[in-house]
């Protein structure tokens, strides 16, 4: 089987930072041993020697990956790849990838990945548009274009169940009929980043660290996770490690959301709060990972997955929880808050009771066991099949 896969990059300045390119290259290598023949064309090449590359532009901002297709270039693409199944890993992109393929000749299998969710639901089952891709009123435009992408596509691939579910209502109020094309394909997790638990030494004496490693933007509820850092802080328990994933972004970036910025600032003026940067270095990454007791998810609504949360618990950290989108559904409920109050007092107790904590990282690390990449890429392959 020939796959092309079409990956847009938001990072190029910083790939370590970007989730669908860290996807990519865990799982084309995975795809090749399975036995595929992979071409990625990205901005940055990802996977293995044995993965084909073919450079594409950098699309500057998240509205131009959503509205700047060069179907020019795609029907190159096709007509030099050949593939039998066509990757779109930025869903919006489908009809133009459609049209290509009919433009190309080509009978090739298109399959759109929902790597992102442009919207969530509301508990009474109201749709919201995401605050994130709103700017000067284009979220209808991106919701819409968003249905035109599974509208076009011959499967539908989405992180999880709770992934699937939304993308289904969504779909239906806007009268796409998805059939039988959805299918449930999760992330791979990062092997680098898995450790035993049970090689990891207990709990240290003084102020046990919990690590908060997702973007600051606004919209994954950094503002939430500001006042349950002050109410942590407080506790003689508990320091927090907060990860810098971003560094200097570029000015195309900023001028859209500088949130990153405030967040991280207002974050670092506080007493026991350290922010670190791994420096795009997964080695560093995993050390600053290591030193920590346990992982805090973020409060993002419309979660569908998080690759931030799986390498903790890979790295056999316990990870609290709001009760929130795909996090409900996956992190363990014993570990899952609706209150402040109940986030720090779980933190507390994984900071100090060792035998809870044991408990929960073996389960943790286990919660991750389905996501290993050749795992990841059977199913991505009998997905396209």
């Amino acid at each position: 089987m020939r796959v092309l896969y079409l990956l847009n990059i938001s990072n190029p300045d910083r790939l370590s930072a970007d989730s669908g390119w860290i996807f990519a290259d865990l799982l084309a290598p995975a795809l090749a041993d399975a036995g595929a023949e992979v071409t990625v064309a990205a901005p940055a090449p990802a996977g293995d020697a044995r993965c084909g590359f073919r450079p594409t532009k950098v699309p500057g901002t998240k509205y131009r990956a959503r509205f700047s297709t060069d179907v020019d270039e795609l029907v190159a693409l096709i007509q030099a790849e050949q593939p039998d199944v066509i990757v779109a890993n930025q869903i919006e992109e489908a009809p133009a990838v459609r049209t290509a393929l009919l433009e190309a000749g080509s009978n090739a299998l298109l399959a759109g990945y929902c790597h992102y969710l442009p919207f969530s639901f509301a508990d009474g089952g109201q749709l919201l548009l995401d605050p994130s891709l709103d700017d000067a009123g284009l979220g209808r435009p991106v919701l819409l274009a968003f249905a035109a992408g599974l509208a076009a596509c011959d499967r539908v691939m989405v992180h999880s169940s709770t992934a699937a579910s939304w993308v289904s209502a969504a779909a239906a109020r806007m009268t796409v009929e998805l059939g039988d094309r959805l299918r449930v394909v999760p992330a791979p997790r990062d092997e680098r980043l898995v450790r035993d638990p049970a090689t990891v030494p207990s709990g240290p004496e003084t102020g046990a660290i919990g690590v908060y490693n997702h973007r600051l933007y606004a919209h994954y509820g950094t503002e939430q996770f500001l006042d349950l850092a002050r109410d942590l802080v407080a506790s003689r328990a508990i320091r927090l490690r907060v990860m810098d994933l971003f560094g200097k972004r570029r000015a195309e970036r900023t001028g859209l959301d500088d949130s990153p910025e405030k967040m991280r600032d207002q974050l670092a003026a506080m007493p026991h709060v350290q922010v670190v940067s791994d420096r795009g270095d997964r080695v560093r990454y995993k050390k600053l990972l290591a030193g920590a007791r346990f992982g805090i998810a973020p409060f993002r609504p419309g979660c569908p997955w998080s690759m931030s949360v799986i390498d903790c618990q890979g790295m056999g950290l316990p990870v609290i929880s709001p009760r929130l989108g795909w996090l409900a559904e996956h992190v363990d409920p014993e570990l899952c808050f609706t209150t402040q109050a109940e986030a720090v007092a779980l933190a507390e107790r994984l900071a100090t009771d060792d035998e809870f904590h044991a408990v929960h990282a073996k389960r943790a690390h286990a919660s991750t066991a389905d996501f290993a990449p050749a795992v990841v890429a059977a199913r991505y392959l009998e997905a396209v099949s």
